[in-house]
């Protein structure tokens, strides 16, 4: 059904007051859809008619028999001007640090040969809850559209990502090298630097097993970490393997289907009291004998003591050493350290797993990610050798405010355009047009004011408006120098100022 722009007009229809009673009574249900309630007032013109008898009025033409008009008052009101509650705007100041913040993560990416990629923002829900169970339900903004699907603003990229390959089959080549900055929607509680609504820069490697691909993820965010002024005294990033959870949990027989849970227990020690972790590994069904050599596992910081207690031929000791020694390669290896308790709390992780950290402890993790072989039959495609990380907007934004490293990003524009007359508007825009024809920006000044304004405004206002706009050179359309054919041009940084042809400027 078409919605009724107007159901006053209906209403008030005096010709067939009948016909407004029925259509009242037709859409007075659907109203809260068309005007909020806090806006609808409705008022019957008569107090002697009860709500009971509109509902029964006869539907027919005869007036004598028509229920009284109802009057609809739409009641102004001023709306929140806010933003939905974990969502922000983004107004010319904060979109210059996102485009800021933005160019880095593609430009970094690109160094490294990834090729940029995107998704629907609005995924199915069972995409998500494929992959994270049902208990994710909770945290999606998700819905049934018009075509009875159930459908959910995207939480992450990974999910949409598999899809992706999965879709792609045979017909890419590998390994692809990919990276993609989306918006993601996750209803949680907020914390600084956790919104409901943020910005992830992944980049991901499908289709290489050799831990060199972990390696090359881990050296391209220390890259962007340096281009922005962020050193390893600022951030770290704690390494260790899910192979060696696996090891552990195989010793004591604990079932491979309680792999996931115990990761996402473990994934809380710095979160909750370690009684609390405990109380939780026995509820999953480990020994207190397991439950005390994992934790044990856990406290464990270097390399050195994790062979000492699971021995040299753990797979996951080959793999760690083998990344530390590339760190060296790369010159990184200030910027990494082992910790045996980083498990990542996502279920699909395989093997190394990483997580940049704030040295100072005051925010939560900046990015994470590691290796994920087995993420592809989950959503019912033949598993390739994954890895990748996520790294979020807003985390990075509040870690640069601490430091006092974000950028003075104010706006450009190269030439400010202005007629010294009402009659030159026209004039003034094809000096604009010229000159963005030779890809220069033009600021034109729009303003319909009287000659005396414009004199007064180009002795102050333009030149506040230049100093603002960081303008390179104005650029005046004056009546004697247009008559000539010639502008005049004033250089900001300099102060010089000359007459040139229109056809002679650049």
């Amino acid at each position: 059904m078409r919605a009724i722009a107007n159901p006053s007009f209906l209403i008030h229809h005096h010709h067939q007051p009948a016909v407004a009673s029925a259509v009242f009574r037709s859409i007075r249900h659907r109203l809260p859809l068309l005007f909020p309630p806090s806006i609808i007032k409705v008022s019957a013109h008569s107090t002697s008619t009860s709500s009971a008898e509109l509902d029964n009025a006869p539907t027919g033409r005869s007036s004598s028999l028509a229920s009284p008009p109802v009057q609809l008052d739409i009641v102004q009101q001023r709306i929140d001007v806010n933003p939905p509650k974990g969502t922000r705007d983004f107004p010319p100041e904060e979109m210059r640090l996102r485009s800021w913040l933005f160019q880095n993560f593609r430009e970094v990416s690109q160094l490294f040969g990834f090729e940029e990629i995107d998704f629907p923002v609005l995924e199915s829900e069972a995409l998500f809850i494929r992959k994270a169970g049902e208990e994710i339900r909770d945290q999606l903004y998700c819905f049934e559209d018009r075509g009875n699907r159930r459908v959910a603003l995207r939480p992450e990229l990974t999910p949409s990502l598999a899809r992706l390959v999965i879709q792609k089959g045979k017909s890419v080549s590998l390994p692809l090298k990919w990276f993609a900055i989306g918006q993601c929607w996750r209803y949680e509680r907020m914390t600084r630097g956790r919104r409901r609504e943020h910005y992830q820069w992944n980049m991901d490697i499908i289709g290489a097993p050799d831990v060199t691909a972990e390696a090359e993820l881990i050296s391209s965010i220390v890259t962007f970490f340096k281009r922005i002024g962020i050193t390893a005294s600022d951030v770290g990033f704690k390494v260790s393997s899910r192979k060696v959870l696996q090891e552990v949990l195989k010793r004591y027989s604990i079932p491979e289907n309680l792999f996931g849970r115990v990761c996402i227990i473990i994934d809380k020690i710095e979160k909750i009291p370690i009684e609390d972790i405990k109380n939780e590994l026995r509820s999953a069904q480990l020994s207190e004998e397991a439950v005390e050599e994992l934790l044990q596992i856990l406290s464990v910081k270097s390399l050195a003591e994790l062979e000492e207690k699971l021995g040299s031929s753990v797979e996951a000791l080959a793999d760690l050493k083998r990344l530390f020694a590339l760190a060296e390669n790369y010159g990184y290896a200030e910027w990494i350290q082992f910790d045996a308790s980083i498990v990542r709390g996502l279920a699909y992780y395989t093997g190394i797993v990483f997580e940049g950290f704030d040295r100072e402890g005051k925010l939560r993790a900046i990015c994470g990610g590691g290796r994920y072989d087995r993420l592809l039959s989950t959503f019912g495609g033949d598993d390739l050798p994954a890895c990748g990380f996520g790294f979020g907007d807003a985390v990075i934004i509040e870690l640069l405010k601490e430091r006092g490293l974000l950028p003075q990003l104010n706006p450009n524009v190269q030439n400010i355009v202005c007629s010294l007359d009402q009659n030159l508007h026209g004039a003034a825009s094809s000096v604009a047009a010229k000159l963005r024809e030779k890809g220069q920006s033009v600021d034109l000044v729009l303003e319909n004011k009287p000659l005396k304004w414009y004199v007064m405004m180009v002795l102050g206002g333009v030149f506040r408006r230049a100093a603002r706009m960081n303008a390179e050179r104005l650029v005046l359309v004056g009546s004697a120098e247009w008559q000539n054919g010639m502008v005049r041009v004033k250089i900001l940084s300099s102060g010089e100022q000359y007459e040139i042809k229109v056809d002679q400027l650049e």
